[in-house]
């Protein structure tokens, strides 16, 4: 009972210095600094505006609201919670791997200063942690050859690449492009195509091994031999379904979807916050509440 209280104050701590800056003092502004409109009623048939064609471009949300994308119990559609149907096929190696891993939410969770996630040392969550890592507005800008998707968290971007180039080849420790040999990369090698005019695939390989990122926030480990797809459906002009496959032989046993999160489109003069994580706040976290939980004693 002890360490479950302990973990609910921890992690609504954790939420609050993880808010964007400014979150409790904005409001809507004139001259275009307006702040996301979550409570934009829902669309319906009568004045839904069909999708233009090829375009995924915009600044996007969740639809159900801002703690939809939160993803703080595991990957949206396997959450780890224990019950038998989101249980991952994990190889061997895959769950020794899990076994290892200290995280400070899901079934398994530890107390802080017990923890070993790299995200609690300020490092790039990777590809495609980022997808289940508090998605909140979502920039998507494209041109005629790549398409580049600012996530809010951490203030990062990636592009994927559309103008016909082949997806690398995996070896081992890094990628072959060409006959190049290339380094591996948080964000991966992403190569996406148009299967018919509002649907949009994109396949990711090349990225980080298993000791540098996590799959989520529950400590599922993932591989630098992961091929990550990802199915983004604009469905009508408000609306965008962004989806995602997982396969790592080494491992899972088999591929497993692990997201299928529908975005809705916002204003284009939306303000997009800072939302960071800081090695000093970190630091101050820690000297004041960390290491008070842990039983360390703070300098």
């Amino acid at each position: 009972m002890q360490k479950t209280i302990l973990l609910v104050r921890v992690s609504l701590l954790v939420a609050i210095l993880a808010l964007p800056v400014g979150a409790f003092a904005q409001s809507n502004s004139p001259g275009g600094w307006l702040n996301p409109d979550w409570n934009k009623p829902p669309i319906t048939d009568a004045n839904k505006k069909p999708a233009p064609r090829r375009s995924l471009a915009g600044t996007w949300g969740p639809a159900e609201g801002p703690g939809a994308g939160t993803q703080a119990g595991g990957v949206q559609l396997k959450p780890n919670n224990g019950k038998p149907e989101n249980q991952l096929p994990y190889t061997p190696r895959g769950l020794e791997l899990y076994r290892s891993h200290k995280a400070l939410e899901g079934k398994d969770a530890v107390l802080p200063g017990q923890d070993n996630d790299p995200r609690n040392r300020c490092e790039p969550l990777g590809i495609p942690r980022y997808n289940h890592y508090n998605v909140r507005l979502t920039q998507i800008f494209q041109d005629e050859y790549k398409t580049a998707i600012l996530y809010q968290y951490d203030n990062r971007w990636r592009v994927i690449w559309n103008d016909g180039r082949q997806l690398p080849k995996l070896v081992d420790g890094a990628v072959e492009v060409g006959g190049e040999i290339r380094e591996q990369r948080f964000f991966g090698y992403s190569v996406g195509k148009w299967i018919d005019d509002y649907t949009f695939q994109v396949q990711t390989v090349g990225t980080l091994p298993e000791d540098r990122v996590w799959l989520d926030s529950t400590g599922r480990p993932i591989s630098d031999q992961a091929l990550v797809t990802e199915t983004f459906r604009r469905v009508d002009y408000d609306t965008l379904v962004w989806s995602e496959t997982l396969e790592d032989p080494k491992i899972y046993e088999k591929p497993f979807e692990t997201m299928r999160l529908r975005m809705r489109l916002h204003d284009p003069h939306t303000d997009v916050m800072e939302y960071y994580c800081s090695p000093v706040e970190a630091d101050n976290y820690n000297k004041v509440f960390r290491n008070a939980t842990s039983g360390k004693g703070t300098q």
